[in-house]
């Protein structure tokens, strides 16, 4: 057990508190290793694109995918069925995927949230509200998760996930966890790579 990410020593015949459990474990990260490395994000590294081919979230009818959805001034490039290799993505596209797919439609299925799909949401043009948008979705799955007891833990998850549809929905709670923590480390690499760029090329040698 962890609290404010410092571990506990276990004791046994301790029940253990699963819910809390099973936020921390993202919750932990999100303050205290991944938020963090957002801050600062400019709106040039938002729209980098480090190779040709690159998706992006671009001004409406400026997309260069087989598909631009959304319902701003701005869209995300997709393809269905995704290609065989996949295109790198940029961090606009990252963060647009993670504020939609992983948190904002969860949110909606299972805790009563806005609902949230590709097709109608509006994605941000800018930096700082692509940050705001991560946040709001971040905070409203987080409430959702603080919520649930051992009972809504061990219930299928239900039609409304098509995957997952009879896992229990602490199975489904960890696959958000993965995906969170796997999606930010990409932007932070992506951070990364822009800094250590050549005003040559995409990288310095």
């Amino acid at each position: 057990m962890t609290t404010g990410g410092h571990r506990l020593p276990y004791r046994a015949g301790v029940d253990i508190d699963w819910t809390f459990q099973l936020h921390e474990q993202l919750d932990t990260h999100w303050r205290h290793r991944l938020r963090p490395r957002l801050t600062g994000l400019t709106d040039e590294e938002y729209f980098w694109e480090p190779v040709a081919g690159c998706w992006n979230v671009r001004r409406r009818g400026e997309g260069t995918a087989p598909m631009a959805i959304g319902a701003g001034d701005f869209t995300v490039d997709v393809a269905i069925p995704d290609p065989d290799p996949a295109p790198v993505t940029t961090i606009a596209w990252r963060i647009a995927h993670v504020v939609v797919g992983v948190f904002g439609d969860r949110t909606a299925n299972h805790f009563g949230g806005p609902p949230a799909d590709y097709d109608t949401f509006v994605y941000a043009g800018t930096a700082d509200e692509a940050l705001a948008q991560v946040d709001e979705a971040y905070r409203n799955w987080s409430e959702g998760v603080r919520g649930l007891d051992a009972e809504r833990l061990a219930r299928p998850c239900g039609a409304v996930e098509e995957s997952w549809e009879d896992a229990p929905l602490a199975e489904l709670v960890l696959h958000i966890n993965r995906e969170a923590i796997h999606h930010g480390a990409e932007i932070c690499l992506l951070r990364d790579l822009y800094a250590h760029r050549s005003p040559d090329g995409p990288l310095r040698p």
